[in-house]
């Protein structure tokens, strides 16, 4: 859906091709995730409020929520811990971090499910998920 973010400029356009208006929050709140990884709503809030000013997290559920419905930004729920967004792009699975919560995208397919293993079912998506330890706490209980 949004191939890549880079720059204000296409960032204000995939605002607007998704039928967003441009504001200043949503405009910061874009950038913060085209930026690159997998923020929790408090992250996106910090980071977006110290270049505007004042932001608060209500708002800013809000702007995922709309951005969300449009397909420009992807919801990663971790058991446990916030959810975590990224903007979206390629289809492709995540890895998770069982100690800290850290998330990494995979580039990989999605298995279909085994014939017959879902009798009337109408499979749609398939998710993946990787779980273990991230390098930095591999590392530490090395």
């Amino acid at each position: 859906m949004v191939e890549e973010l880079t720059g204000r400029e296409a960032v204000i356009q995939r605002l607007r091709d998704v039928g967003l208006r441009v504001t200043g929050p949503r405009l910061e709140v874009l950038s913060v995730l085209a930026a690159g990884g997998h923020l929790d709503v408090e992250a996106i809030t910090a980071t977006a409020r110290e270049r505007l000013g004042s932001l608060t997290s209500q708002a800013v559920y809000e702007m995922l929520r709309h951005f969300q419905e449009t397909g420009l930004v992807g919801k990663f729920d971790r058991p446990g811990l916030p959810a975590v967004f990224e903007i979206s792009g390629p289809r492709h699975q995540h890895a998770l971090c069982v100690r800290c919560g850290r998330v990494e995208n995979v580039d990989a397919p999605a298995p279909a499910p085994p014939r017959g293993s879902l009798p009337g079912w109408r499979a749609g998506e398939t998710e993946l998920v990787f779980k273990g330890l991230c390098p930095d706490c591999a590392e530490e209980s090395a």
